[in-house]
């Protein structure tokens, strides 16, 4: 299977700050919900979660509505994404409001290439217990209705890629 490359922008870190994570076993989905339907990078994420008093972007990665994918918070990191689940879980955030929009197709393709990639590294099945939007820890609209309706296809197409990987 293909690997999914994730562009680095810069990673500004107090890497001694955190913390590894023990065990990977469910991939959280996150919008950015903001009143417009934003296309943030994760840098700016980063500089925004900063200027909250946070320690940086606590996603693990953010995809654009062209699809690209971004890193965030280092992958073995615990991350900020969760309230008493960072512990295990991976997050991936998605540009947008999805309480107003729906996910770009860009975006759907590399997240199911993403969660393909990710399930293999950490042995995870595909499936709905270990994807899961934000919704499924607390009570939050995140990551809005339109995402939390596509995960089974995104579930699906990231099993075939799985499967298949990207080559024709």
């Amino acid at each position: 299977m293909e690997r999914v490359m994730a562009r680095d922008w810069g990673l500004d870190f107090d890497f001694n700050a955190l913390t590894v994570r023990e065990t990977t076993d469910v991939v959280v989905l996150h919008h950015t919900g903001s009143a417009g339907d934003d296309d943030f990078s994760a840098a700016a994420l980063h500089r925004s979660h900063q200027a909250q008093g946070w320690l940086g972007i606590g996603y693990h990665y953010s995809i654009l509505k062209d699809g690209a994918i971004e890193m965030g918070r280092p992958r073995w990191a615990v991350g900020a994404h969760t309230e008493g689940e960072n512990f295990h879980t991976v997050g991936v955030h998605l540009c947008g409001n999805f309480s107003i929009a729906a996910p770009t197709a860009a975006q759907v393709e590399s997240l199911s290439l993403l969660l393909a990639n990710l399930a293999a590294d950490y042995d995870l099945p595909l499936d709905e217990a270990h994807i899961c939007g934000h919704c499924a820890f607390m009570p939050t609209v995140c990551p809005g209705e339109a995402l939390y309706r596509a995960i089974p296809l995104i579930i699906g197409k990231a099993v075939w890629y799985g499967e298949h990987g990207t080559e024709e």
